[in-house]
Order: structure tokens, then sequence, then C-alpha cells
């Protein structure tokens, strides 16, 4: 059985130029699905951003009328929801 450290450890992290990407995609594609869903906080995974970030979270909240993701995490659950309801 694994460890608290060997599991944060195995965890892998994000490049600053991965994290761009995703904040990219997230104000361009995704902030204007959640103004019209009246979206304030919450957690999505960034599988928008592309296949190999399916397994990545990011936590969001409001700032004025735009968003601030203010998180990211690895998850090996992260299940995508559609946004286009």
């Amino acid at each position: 059985m694994r460890n608290e450290a060997d599991l944060a450890n195995s965890v892998p992290e994000l490049s600053d130029e991965d994290q761009e990407h995703i904040r990219m995609l997230f104000h361009e594609e995704v902030a204007p699905k959640l103004v019209k869903l009246n979206a304030r906080l919450g957690t999505l995974s960034c599988e928008f951003a592309g296949e190999r970030f399916r397994n990545w979270s990011l936590r969001f909240k409001s700032v004025g009328n735009d968003f601030e993701i203010v998180h990211f995490e690895y998850d090996e659950d992260a299940a995508e929801l559609d946004l286009d309801l």
C-alpha cells in the first residue's frame, strides 16, 4: 500500500505552458457558457483543452463579469461535464 508521500510524488504536474493553454481555452470557450448558466464557482474537468488534460480539473470563481481559475488538481477519476445544455 502506498503512503501519502508516495502518492504526492507520483502526481504529474502541469507546466506553465499547459496552464496558460488551459486558461486561454477556458476564457474563450468555457467562460461564455458559464455566464449563460449563471455560474459563480465550481470545478470542471480540463478535457475541453484536449484529451491529455482529461485527468485534470480546475476550480474557478466569478470575478465581476469574468472568471478566475484558482486551482488545478490532478484527478484520475475526473469526468467531463457537457456545458451545452
